[in-house]
This record gives structure tokens, C-alpha cells and sequence, in this order.
């Protein structure tokens, strides 16, 4: 039970970490069985249900990870890879992924020896021919509300968009500015900018301002690097804007759209 593309994606994720713990070679394995996990099982791991599971095992001979380094490697922007080599979200965004599905993620490794990360996924089965379509979804709370998410670096916009969509919020991505620009200059309804500060070419402040001429009024949450936020003077922020640092935690990004989201509301 999951969404392809983000199931391709998780595999592909796990696959690269995979290659580069075995930076002088080694053996890469892809294995799945389907399991069922019953109460004996949930009673030490309450976070998932009774039932049928496929589990998909990706695993090397590489370097492997201590517990220490175990129990940090779903933490958002956490790595062990050089600077410029990783952005620290694969694994985050692998964990997020299963959760939402109702599923969850083994870690088994032993330095020296290799990893082996097992992601488990509700097994379901097609509904028979014979039964009725199910009921189309309800509306969401949100009621359409759409949010431009604007981002150079990819790991983070979908990140922030998986976010987004999880709260049941519509959302338009962006790279840069004038990706983001022509978005804005156009009649399609935007709710809340969602920018990184440090854009190349016209930065996030610059871009909310020009925003503001054509949507004024509109939210804006700006998100930026400890480096930059230590740089930015006071008065930075104008009228219904705010700012989150990174790393942040997607709890706190949930919690800061829905807050502005609230306050723009006409009541």
C-alpha cells in the first residue's frame, strides 16, 4: 500500500547510501519477502498495526553504523557524509515515506560488517471486481488552499512539499526566482510563499517584495541557514512574515504554516 513514485524513490534513496558505504566495493543486495507481524511482534513495536507486510531489504557489506549513529539516522539534515555530499534527508524522507503508509523502517548494521534497511509496507489486497468503487475522498479542511514552495535544493523543496501535501495543502514548486515569478505574476490562487532566503540570482527577500506588488498581503515564511539567519539585520521580516531555521523539524514546519495559514484567514 504506497505511491509508486515515492516508493521508487525511497528504493533509489537506500540503494545510493548503500553504494557509498562501500566506497572500495562490496555487495549490494535488494530482497523482499512478505511477513506477517502479529501480537507478540506489535507488543514490543506498538508504532505498527497487526497484519500482512511486504518488506523490501536493501543491504551492503560496507562500513556499517554504530548504535550511536543508529539511533540519529532519521533525524532531518543528519549525515555522515562529507560536506557537499549529502544533504541528510534521504533517510528521513525514507522513514516519513513508511510512516504515512502505515508502515515503518529496520536498521540492521555492525561496523566492519555492512547495513541492511528493511522498509516495511502494508500488504493489501485488490478490491474484487464486483465491488462498488469506494466513495470519493472528502474535501480537505484546507479547502484548497495552495502553497509555492520555492527551493534550489531539491532534497529540501520535496521535502517541504511532502509536508505540505501531508496537511492536505496543494502545492507549486519552484527552483528559482523566476520559476517562482512567473507563478506569481499569473492568476493562480497562492495562499502562502513558502522561500528559501539564500536563492541564487534575486534572493528570497528580494522575491517576496516583488510578490507583495502583484499579491499584496500575501504570507510569506522564509526558511534559512543558521549562517544566514546569524547575517540578517533587524527589520528583515515585514508585515505577515516569518522565518524558520534550518535544520528545523517537520513538526515545527507543519506547526509555522498552519499558524500563518490561521492568521491570514478572513474570520
Amino acid at each position: 500500500m504506497a505511491d509508486a513514485n515515492q516508493l521508487e524513490n525511497a528504493l533509489l534513496n537506500l540503494v545510493i547510501n548503500a553504494r557509498d558505504a562501500m566506497p572500495q566495493g562490496g555487495q549490494l543486495t535488494l530482497e523482499m519477502k512478505a511477513v506477517h507481524l502479529d501480537d507478540a511482534y506489535i507488543a514490543t513495536r506498538p508504532e505498527v498495526a497487526v497484519g500482512r507486510y511486504v518488506v523490501i531489504t536493501v543491504s551492503d557489506t560496507g562500513v556499517g553504523m554504530s548504535a550511536e549513529l543508529i539511533e540519529k539516522a532519521f533525524e532531518p539534515f543528519f549525515t555522515t557524509k562529507p560536506v557537499g555530499q549529502g544533504t541528510g534527508l534521504g533517510l528521513s524522507m525514507v522513514y516519513g515515506f513508511a510512516r504515512q503508509c502505515g508502515g515503518q523502517v529496520r536498521i540492521h548494521s555492525q561496523p566492519g560488517v555492512g547495513t541492511a534497511v528493511s522498509l516495511y509496507l502494508r500488504a493489501v489486497e485488490p478490491p474484487p471486481v464486483e465491488e462498488a468503487a469506494p466513495p470519493a475522498a472528502t474535501p480537505c479542511e484546507c479547502r484548497g488552499q495552495r502553497v509555492l514552495v520555492v527551493e534550489d535544493d531539491t532534497s529540501v523543496r520535496l521535502l517541504i512539499r511532502d509536508v505540505l501535501e501531508e496537511l492536505s495543502y496543494e502545492v507549486e514548486e519552484a527552483g528559482e526566482a523566476a520559476a517562482a515569478l512567473a507563478i506569481l505574476t499569473s492568476d493562480r490562487p497562492i495562499s502562502l510563499l513558502v522561500s528559501d532566503v539564500g536563492l541564487p540570482g534575486i534572493n528570497g527577500r528580494q522575491l517576496a517584495e516583488i510578490a507583495r506588488e502583484h499579491r499584496p498581503g500575501l504570507p510569506v515564511l522564509f526558511v534559512t541557514g543558521y549562517a544566514e539567519n546569524a547575517a540578517i539585520r533587524a527589520g528583515f521580516l515585514g508585515t505577515n512574515m516569518d522565518m524558520i531555521t534550518k535544520p528545523f523539524t517537520l513538526d515545527v514546519l507543519a506547526a509555522k504554516v498552519s499558524e500563518m495559514m490561521e492568521r491570514s484567514s478572513p474570520t
